[in-house]
C-alpha cells in the first residue's frame, strides 16, 4: 500500500516535471529528478529485496549455500532453479547451523 502510494507520487511528481518542461522549461529539473529518483527507488527497491519464499513454493534443487539472514536472524538456504535461473531463499525449519 506504502509502495504503491510512494510509486504514484514519483509519477506525479515526473508528471508535473514534463508539464512544466513544456511550460517553464528552467522550472522543470528538480520536479523531473525528484520524480525520477522516487519512481526509480521505488522500482528498484522492490525488484531487488524479494520476501524468503516457503520451502513448498520453492522450486528447483537446493545449492548447498547456506547464511543466517541477516534481517530476521534466521537460517536460510538457496534453491537454484535452471529453467529460469533464479534462485530463492528458503528459511529453514531446524536451526542448526553448520
Amino acid at each position: 500500500m506504502l509502495r504503491t502510494a510512494v510509486l504514484c507520487c514519483g509519477l506525479l511528481i515526473l508528471g508535473i516535471g514534463f508539464l512544466l518542461l513544456l511550460v517553464q522549461p528552467a522550472n522543470a529539473l528538480p520536479a523531473l529528478v525528484f520524480g525520477g529518483i522516487l519512481t526509480v527507488g521505488v522500482v528498484f527497491e522492490r525488484w531487488r529485496y524479494k520476501q524468503p519464499v516457503s520451502a513448498q513454493a520453492a522450486r528447483g534443487q537446493p545449492t548447498g549455500e547456506r547464511f543466517v539472514d541477516p534481517k530476521s536472524g534466521a537460517l536460510t538456504e538457496v534453491y537454484y532453479d535452471a529453467t529460469t535461473g533464479e534462485r530463492s531463499y528458503v528459511q529453514v525449519k531446524d536451526s542448526k547451523r553448520r
